[in-house]
């Protein structure tokens, strides 16, 4: 009895020891892996192939320290920032796993006067104040191969879907020390604007709009004068933001530079509230009065047009904003841009859901021969061009009438391009300059009349067409990548923290990155602005401000008519009844009250259906979200409860 006692009680202890060597070793393994399960629909806790491409390409040992406060006394600012720190780590080690061992992690607990302080120090890591105590709390890391490092002071929370867009740069920063060259031509103070006086009376000037800033860090950004008459030749990508007022000779210099092999992203507009605010902002109709800015010349010989009087409205995607009284009011010249109008098969904007176009223009035409167009965004079917000056102030929705055409509002011309100017660089040397300068110039050209016609005419040394293919790309808009439109900027812990508003900031920089930098960094950055908005909804509200629409008509027409016809019996009344209604004019007064007054409850009914129909659709989707899985687990019990149960019966 004993004997058979100690051998269960063996049993039973080696099984118990067995069962911990299999979870230990569980355990272990699965540490060691780091796989994730991720049921986002957009994969958004999966390392993208972008970032999964970079690591692959690293040749050369990469080093990542990683910088977090474990201090013993917690408070819940640091509590809340130790939770991020484990999700950032987790992350990290998920790039070294992915890295294949070329990657390794270093892990530091910076406290006071410690040498991991020092460390992150001379990293550039930031400490931050988060408690009373004053104690700095550090959250950042360096990424460093050989002699080039690349710090993210600060691992803000708010740019969490952000997070590996950083690192995933970071590392191809490294590993690409070596930064493309580009130049950026603008009508606007997009470099800042530094006022010596503003300085002395301790105003700071304006900043750098944030795509320069962007841009720096990873090209060598140069600035282009709208009057040079030649781009250098170390500039690989060229971006022109509003070019109002570009000289003939600078039109030309892109021209030639993109024969040469140059790359070309240029931001166009009809109707620009940065030149609005920057010229005049007292003046507001200064801004819908100006011509606009476009590439004319350039445009013309690709078989390109770009109409700088019109704005587009599209009802597909208006945009609420606040109007003149403080209000939201609708904008349909003001686009919010869905999946719907992106192109889905090009890398550019394949996971990209949510852009903001502020009154933007539309391509139009044939591309010349050689050329071949790829629409990126486009409207709905759903719009109309309309004046610019009624875009601005909120006209031409009540008159709206849908064109049934889809407009192109970026495009990507590729192919051999011919020269805009046929006959050479053009003589117009004033195109760009003070009065001072052309009356100067033409003082000269007085004084050496003689001589100029005697000497020998200079040999045309200007490219006629490209050798290779060249690429360039055209936005409608160049207000979608102004600083309050795509992007807001916190102040956290004393840093200014860039947090997009949408993937107007991804879209500018994956153009460049494109065609310049690292393209893998384009699906990385892509996935942190994506968003789900309830099209359904939208369209349910679309149609229902089409009925909106038209009884507005009804009642406005009823309104003209009358008015019309009140004017007349004006006119045939009698002396002495100037202040009196004649009783038809009283009787047509009170005829089109009660046609405004069943206008208005028709309107009424129309909004309470289209409320009906939004609640309806709410309720729907929020019983699905409680009681599909617990009805899934229900039903999977049951089915195989009945499973087992006739098992056994036939058993």
């Amino acid at each position: 009895m004993k004997k058979k006692q100690f051998e269960t009680i063996l049993y039973s202890a080696v099984g118990v020891g067995a069962m911990f060597v299999l979870l230990t070793g569980f355990n272990v393994v699965s540490a060691a892996l780091k796989q994730r399960l991720d049921l986002t629909r957009e994969r958004a806790y999966t390392l993208s192939e972008g970032t999964k491409a970079i690591l692959k390409k690293i040749d050369t040992p990469v080093k990542i320290r990683f910088y977090c406060t474990r201090a013993e006394n917690a408070t819940p600012e640091t509590v809340f920032l130790r939770n991020y720190a484990q999700q950032a780590e987790d992350l990290l080690d998920e790039f070294k796993q992915y890295a294949g061992g070329k990657l390794t992690i270093q892990k530091f607990n910076p406290l006071p006067d410690s040498d991991a302080e020092d460390s992150a120090k001379l990293d550039g890591i930031e400490g931050q104040a988060v408690s009373a105590e004053g104690e700095p709390f550090y959250l950042g890391l360096a990424v460093n191969m050989l002699d080039a490092t690349v710090a993210l002071p600060f691992l803000s929370p708010s740019r969490e879907r952000m997070l590996e867009y950083d690192v995933a740069r970071a590392i191809s920063q490294v590993i690409t020390p070596q930064k493309p060259v580009v130049g950026v031509m603008s009508g606007l103070p997009v470099f800042g604007e530094f006022n010596p006086m503003m300085m002395r009376m301790g105003q700071r000037g304006q900043e750098p709009w944030i795509l320069i800033n962007e841009l720096k860090r990873d090209f060598a950004v140069k600035e282009v004068s709208l009057g040079v008459d030649k781009i250098d030749d170390d500039i690989k990508v060229l971006v022109v933001i509003y070019p109002r007022d570009i000289s003939e000779g600078a039109q030309y210099a892109i021209d030639q530079f993109l024969l040469r092999g140059g790359k070309l992203v240029a931001f166009l507009d009809p109707l620009s509230i940065a030149d609005n605010r920057s010229s005049n902002p007292s003046n507001p109709l200064q801004g819908a009065m100006a011509s606009g800015a476009t590439l004319d010349k350039l445009l013309k010989a690709w078989g390109i047009e770009f109409d700088v009087s019109k704005a587009v409205a599209d009802m597909r995607f208006k945009t609420n904003i606040r109007g003149q009284d403080g209000r939201p009011q609708e904008a349909a010249a003001v686009l919010s841009l869905t999946r719907e109008a992106m192109n889905a098969e090009d890398v550019l904007t394949s996971q990209m859901d949510n852009l903001l176009l502020p009154y933007p223009g539309v391509f139009t035409g044939t591309p010349a021969a050689g050329l071949k167009e790829t629409v990126l965004l486009k409207t709905s079917k759903n719009s109309q061009l309309i004046d610019k000056i009624m875009a601005q102030f909120g006209g031409g929705e009540k008159e709206f009438k849908s064109s049934d055409k889809e407009y192109a509002l970026a495009v990507r011309l590729t192919g051999k391009f011919k020269t805009a100017y046929p006959e050479g660089k053009p003589g117009d040397k004033s195109a760009g300059k003070t009065e001072d300068e052309k009356k100067e110039g033409e003082k000269k050209d007085g004084e050496n009349k003689e001589g100029d016609t005697k000497a020998e005419s200079k040999p045309d040394n200007s490219l006629k067409e490209s050798t290779a293919d060249g690429v360039a790309i055209l936005v409608g808009d160049s207000d979608m990548i102004f600083d309050p439109v795509c992007a807001q900027v916190q102040n956290i812990f004393g840093q200014k923290i860039v947090i997009p508003q949408n993937g107007n900031l991804n879209l500018a920089q994956s153009m460049v990155e494109q065609l310049a930098g690292d393209s893998n960094l384009i699906g990385v950055r892509s996935r942190a602005t994506l968003n789900r908005p309830f099209t359904v909804v939208k369209k349910m509200e679309e149609r229902a401000q089409e009925s909106y629409r038209s009884k507005i008509k009804e009642l406005e027409a009823s309104l003209s008519e009358t008015q019309q016809k009140l004017n007349e019996l004006q006119r045939t009344k009698e002396k002495g009844q100037r202040f009196i209604l004649s009783p038809e004019q009283q009787q047509e007064v009170a005829k089109f009250r009660q046609k405004e007054a069943d206008a208005k409850k028709e309107l009424k009914q129309v909004r309470k259906n289209l409320r009906q129909d939004v609640d309806s659709l709410e309720n729907r989707l929020k019983w699905v979200n409680i009681l599909a899985m617990p009805l899934v687990v229900s039903l999977s019990g049951i089915g195989l409860a009945v499973y087992k149960r006739k098992r056994t019966t036939s058993k």
